[in-house]
């Protein structure tokens, strides 16, 4: 029995943790709703445990040592009083708590514009300089131990971004813009996901957060501002041109070449992502060639076509150069 209890009980600890997790919060907002919850979820128990223990009472007591109880002060007491007070008490708490959730912040400039797309985020790391602004794609870079203001918006349907681990969700409305303030305190991975149904990938819509000390976020934002470096093999070369000459240069950007699609990721670094597809696969030369030829059967109904029509060797030359893409 004790075997059984303790084996149920590590079931039970091992889904409070993970990359994308309400009670694993890494974020000062999620610090409070995971406190909020803890506290509301001991209250719940305390509740709980006063009915059960008044229904065990009047199941198991000895009948000779029952007491008739006036049916009025027990149903005013137990059926008005308790639940008022109980329930004044864990709303007083959460209306107190939750106060400062989703503060303004005026005198904190706009870093981040992240865009719902069907069925992907477009992420634009934008500034007081146009010149140094450029887009990402599924990926979310954060520094530690500073709040970044996020402006959010769709451009199809609804979706909602919520990185659990860091904050609550917010909705993205097509024309209009919402804001949300991230406030990452420890470094580390952490999922997002698309919280409104948006449609028949709507699950497959997720979004890492990395969060980064401050000189190494520094670091990335400059290597991202870079322009795509020069194939270094023929074979990635030989990627490049088939990149040019196909439909790819349409739909993507590539900054340093003369693809400048806008409608579909940003393509200039996604070599160094960890995840394509809005994190379906790991960005490996395999899945970003899997992809590129059967996008449909992968993703089914999202707007990228697949490339079937590519020979073999075309094939493994455009997924090289996308993997080159560092």
């Amino acid at each position: 029995m004790v075997r059984a209890l303790s084996l149920l009980l590590t079931m039970l600890l091992a889904g409070c943790v993970g990359e994308q997790h309400v009670l694993q919060a890494t974020g000062i907002e999620a610090q409070v709703i995971a406190r909020m919850w803890w506290i509301m979820l001991a209250g719940a128990i305390v509740v709980l445990a006063l009915v059960v223990a008044v229904l065990g009472y009047g199941l198991f007591r000895p009948p000779e040592r029952r007491v008739h109880v006036a049916a009025g002060p027990l149903i005013f007491g137990g059926g008005v009083v308790l639940p008022v007070v109980a329930l004044t008490a864990l709303l007083s708490y959460t209306l107190y708590a939750s106060s400062g959730l989703r503060g303004a912040h005026p005198d904190l400039p706009v870093e981040i514009e992240v865009i719902g797309r069907r069925w992907w985020w477009d992420v634009h790391y934008v500034g007081e300089d146009p010149a140094r602004h450029f887009r990402t794609a599924n990926e979310l870079y954060l520094p530690t131990g500073s709040p970044t203001r996020i402006r959010v918006r769709s451009v199809d349907v609804i979706h909602s971004f919520w990185v659990p681990n860091l904050a609550g969700k917010i909705d993205l409305l097509p024309g209009r813009s919402n804001e949300i303030v991230l406030h990452p305190t420890t470094t580390g991975v952490s999922r997002g996901q698309c919280a409104e149904y948006c449609g028949a990938q709507h699950a497959n819509m997720a979004l890492h957060v990395v969060a980064l000390e401050p000189e190494a976020y520094r670091a990335w934002l400059e290597r991202q501002r870079q322009p795509a470096a020069e194939p270094a093999e023929p074979f990635t070369r030989l990627g490049r041109e088939v990149f040019m000459r196909a439909a790819c240069a349409y739909c993507h950007a590539v900054r340093g070449s003369h693809a400048g699609g806008l409608s579909g990721p940003d393509l200039t670094h996604v070599g160094s992502r960890r995840w394509i597809a809005a994190g379906m696969l790991p960005t490996t030369r395999g899945s970003l060639a899997g992809w590129i030829a059967h996008a449909q059967q992968i993703k089914p109904g999202n707007l990228m076509p697949s490339f079937a029509a590519f020979s073999g060797e075309e094939l493994r030359a455009l997924a090289a150069y996308m993997e080159s893409l560092q």
